[in-house]
Protein backbone atom coordinates (compact mmCIF):
# COMPACT_ATOMS: atom_id res chain seq x y z
CA UNK A 1 0.00 0.00 0.00
CA UNK A 2 1.40 3.37 -0.91
CA UNK A 3 2.31 5.46 1.48
CA UNK A 4 1.25 9.40 1.93
CA UNK A 5 3.21 11.79 3.81
CA UNK A 6 1.65 12.24 7.89
CA UNK A 7 -0.22 15.22 7.47
CA UNK A 8 -2.26 13.38 4.42
CA UNK A 9 -2.65 10.28 6.06
CA UNK A 10 -3.90 11.98 9.51
CA UNK A 11 -6.30 14.32 7.23
CA UNK A 12 -7.56 11.54 5.59
CA UNK A 13 -8.28 9.23 8.48
CA UNK A 14 -10.64 12.12 9.79
CA UNK A 15 -12.39 13.23 6.90
CA UNK A 16 -14.01 9.04 6.71
CA UNK A 17 -15.49 10.05 10.20
CA UNK A 18 -17.80 12.23 8.24
CA UNK A 19 -21.40 10.09 6.80
CA UNK A 20 -20.98 8.99 3.20
CA UNK A 21 -17.09 9.06 3.15
CA UNK A 22 -14.85 6.35 2.51
CA UNK A 23 -10.93 6.14 2.57
CA UNK A 24 -10.50 6.94 -1.59
CA UNK A 25 -13.17 10.07 -1.19
CA UNK A 26 -10.96 11.09 2.38
CA UNK A 27 -8.15 10.73 -0.33
CA UNK A 28 -9.81 12.67 -3.09
CA UNK A 29 -10.91 15.36 -0.41
CA UNK A 30 -7.28 15.86 0.83
CA UNK A 31 -5.71 16.48 -2.50
CA UNK A 32 -7.94 18.30 -3.60
CA UNK A 33 -7.73 20.79 -0.26
CA UNK A 34 -3.85 20.78 -1.58
CA UNK A 35 -4.74 22.32 -4.75
CA UNK A 36 -6.09 25.45 -3.33
CA UNK A 37 -3.91 28.51 -2.67
CA UNK A 38 -1.96 28.48 0.55
CA UNK A 39 -4.21 31.41 2.15
CA UNK A 40 -7.63 29.89 0.83
CA UNK A 41 -6.89 26.58 2.85
CA UNK A 42 -5.87 28.32 5.84
CA UNK A 43 -9.36 29.84 5.98
CA UNK A 44 -10.71 27.14 5.72
CA UNK A 45 -8.69 25.66 8.81
CA UNK A 46 -9.99 28.84 10.49
CA UNK A 47 -13.90 28.22 9.64
CA UNK A 48 -13.27 24.63 10.86
CA UNK A 49 -11.70 25.75 14.05
CA UNK A 50 -14.33 28.42 14.49
CA UNK A 51 -17.17 25.90 14.17
CA UNK A 52 -15.88 24.10 17.41
CA UNK A 53 -15.29 26.89 19.07
CA UNK A 54 -17.99 28.82 18.28
CA UNK A 55 -21.24 27.10 18.03
CA UNK A 56 -22.93 25.19 21.01
CA UNK A 57 -25.69 23.26 22.15
CA UNK A 58 -28.87 25.38 22.92
CA UNK A 59 -29.03 23.77 26.73
CA UNK A 60 -33.32 24.37 26.31
CA UNK A 61 -33.53 22.07 22.51
CA UNK A 62 -30.85 20.89 21.91
CA UNK A 63 -30.27 23.01 18.73
CA UNK A 64 -26.81 24.22 17.04
CA UNK A 65 -26.27 28.18 18.80
CA UNK A 66 -23.51 30.96 19.04
CA UNK A 67 -25.78 32.63 21.93
CA UNK A 68 -26.30 31.21 25.02
CA UNK A 69 -30.03 30.15 23.47
CA UNK A 70 -31.19 29.91 20.11
CA UNK A 71 -33.01 32.09 18.25
CA UNK A 72 -36.56 29.61 18.23
CA UNK A 73 -35.91 29.23 21.96
CA UNK A 74 -35.45 33.15 22.45
CA UNK A 75 -38.34 33.76 19.98
CA UNK A 76 -41.14 35.28 22.07
CA UNK A 77 -43.85 34.71 19.03
CA UNK A 78 -42.96 30.69 19.29
CA UNK A 79 -45.80 29.09 20.32
CA UNK A 80 -44.72 27.34 24.21
CA UNK A 81 -47.53 25.07 24.49
CA UNK A 82 -46.49 22.78 21.36
CA UNK A 83 -42.94 21.00 21.13
CA UNK A 84 -41.87 19.32 18.17
CA UNK A 85 -39.66 16.05 18.71
CA UNK A 86 -37.18 15.63 16.16
CA UNK A 87 -33.72 13.67 15.26
CA UNK A 88 -31.15 16.02 14.52
CA UNK A 89 -30.85 19.79 14.15
CA UNK A 90 -30.59 19.61 10.39
CA UNK A 91 -34.23 18.56 10.72
CA UNK A 92 -35.63 21.95 12.03
CA UNK A 93 -34.52 24.13 8.99
CA UNK A 94 -36.72 21.71 6.79
CA UNK A 95 -40.01 22.21 9.13
CA UNK A 96 -39.17 26.02 9.19
CA UNK A 97 -39.29 26.55 5.46
CA UNK A 98 -42.67 25.01 5.17
CA UNK A 99 -44.14 27.61 7.74
CA UNK A 100 -46.30 25.59 8.93
CA UNK A 101 -45.34 24.78 12.43
CA UNK A 102 -44.95 27.86 15.18
CA UNK A 103 -43.97 26.24 18.29
CA UNK A 104 -40.58 24.79 19.91
CA UNK A 105 -37.91 21.91 18.99
CA UNK A 106 -36.13 19.40 21.03
CA UNK A 107 -33.96 17.40 19.32
CA UNK A 108 -33.52 13.63 20.37
CA UNK A 109 -29.84 13.24 18.77
CA UNK A 110 -30.68 10.69 16.72
CA UNK A 111 -33.12 7.82 16.54
CA UNK A 112 -33.36 4.01 18.43
CA UNK A 113 -30.48 1.43 16.71
CA UNK A 114 -29.23 -0.80 19.22
CA UNK A 115 -26.70 -2.15 16.51
CA UNK A 116 -25.20 0.93 16.25
CA UNK A 117 -25.18 1.62 19.61
CA UNK A 118 -28.22 4.17 19.86
CA UNK A 119 -30.10 3.24 22.65
CA UNK A 120 -32.33 5.55 25.51
CA UNK A 121 -29.00 6.09 27.28
CA UNK A 122 -27.06 7.66 24.66
CA UNK A 123 -30.40 9.32 23.50
CA UNK A 124 -31.30 13.02 25.12
CA UNK A 125 -34.74 10.79 26.56
CA UNK A 126 -33.80 11.80 30.24
CA UNK A 127 -33.37 15.61 29.49
CA UNK A 128 -36.34 14.96 27.41
CA UNK A 129 -38.48 13.53 30.55
CA UNK A 130 -36.68 16.26 32.35
CA UNK A 131 -38.15 19.11 30.55
CA UNK A 132 -41.76 17.81 30.32
CA UNK A 133 -41.64 17.94 33.99
CA UNK A 134 -40.18 21.54 34.40
CA UNK A 135 -42.33 23.24 31.68
CA UNK A 136 -45.52 22.88 32.36
CA UNK A 137 -46.81 25.19 29.74
CA UNK A 138 -46.15 22.37 26.58
CA UNK A 139 -49.14 20.65 26.09
CA UNK A 140 -48.26 18.68 22.65
CA UNK A 141 -45.96 16.55 21.96
CA UNK A 142 -45.38 16.09 17.93
CA UNK A 143 -43.30 13.19 17.10
CA UNK A 144 -41.53 14.64 13.74
CA UNK A 145 -39.20 11.38 12.76
CA UNK A 146 -38.75 9.75 9.35
CA UNK A 147 -41.01 6.88 8.31
CA UNK A 148 -38.75 4.09 8.53
CA UNK A 149 -37.63 1.42 10.61
CA UNK A 150 -35.92 3.33 13.04
CA UNK A 151 -38.21 6.36 13.00
CA UNK A 152 -41.13 4.28 13.65
CA UNK A 153 -39.41 2.21 16.70
CA UNK A 154 -38.09 5.89 18.11
CA UNK A 155 -41.92 6.77 17.78
CA UNK A 156 -43.99 3.62 19.34
CA UNK A 157 -40.80 3.85 22.30
CA UNK A 158 -41.40 7.58 22.98
CA UNK A 159 -45.17 7.20 22.66
CA UNK A 160 -45.04 4.64 25.65
CA UNK A 161 -42.65 6.84 28.01
CA UNK A 162 -45.01 10.08 27.20
CA UNK A 163 -47.78 8.28 28.22
CA UNK A 164 -47.24 9.41 31.82
CA UNK A 165 -47.02 12.99 31.22
CA UNK A 166 -50.83 13.72 30.42
CA UNK A 167 -49.75 15.53 27.27
CA UNK A 168 -51.57 15.08 23.94
CA UNK A 169 -49.20 13.26 21.37
CA UNK A 170 -48.95 13.57 17.68
CA UNK A 171 -47.37 13.10 14.56
CA UNK A 172 -46.71 14.04 11.24
CA UNK A 173 -49.51 13.27 8.70
CA UNK A 174 -47.96 10.63 5.72
CA UNK A 175 -49.11 8.75 2.57
CA UNK A 176 -47.69 8.49 -0.76
CA UNK A 177 -45.93 11.31 -2.70
CA UNK A 178 -47.00 13.03 -5.86
CA UNK A 179 -46.00 10.75 -8.89
CA UNK A 180 -45.07 7.66 -6.64
CA UNK A 181 -45.74 4.37 -7.89
CA UNK A 182 -47.66 1.87 -6.14
CA UNK A 183 -45.34 -0.94 -6.65
CA UNK A 184 -42.28 0.59 -4.68
CA UNK A 185 -44.03 2.28 -2.06
CA UNK A 186 -42.67 0.52 1.35
CA UNK A 187 -45.94 -1.10 3.58
CA UNK A 188 -45.37 1.48 6.26
CA UNK A 189 -45.65 4.51 3.44
CA UNK A 190 -48.74 2.59 1.96
CA UNK A 191 -50.87 1.53 5.47
CA UNK A 192 -50.59 5.36 6.14
CA UNK A 193 -52.09 5.94 2.74
CA UNK A 194 -54.81 4.29 3.53
CA UNK A 195 -55.30 4.91 6.78
CA UNK A 196 -55.51 8.93 5.88
CA UNK A 197 -57.67 8.42 3.13
CA UNK A 198 -59.77 11.15 2.75
CA UNK A 199 -62.73 12.13 -0.06
CA UNK A 200 -62.05 13.14 -3.13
Amino acid sequence: MRRFPEPIQNLSAALTKLPGVGPKTALRYVFSLLQLPKEELMQTADLIRELGEKVRLCPKCFNYTQNEFCDICNDPKRDPAILCIVETSRDIPTIEVTGAYNGRYFVLGGVLNPIEGMTPEVLRVQPLFKKLREENQIQEIVLAFSPDVHGETTMMYLTKQLLGFSKRLTRLARGLQAGASLEFADEITLGEAFRGRKES
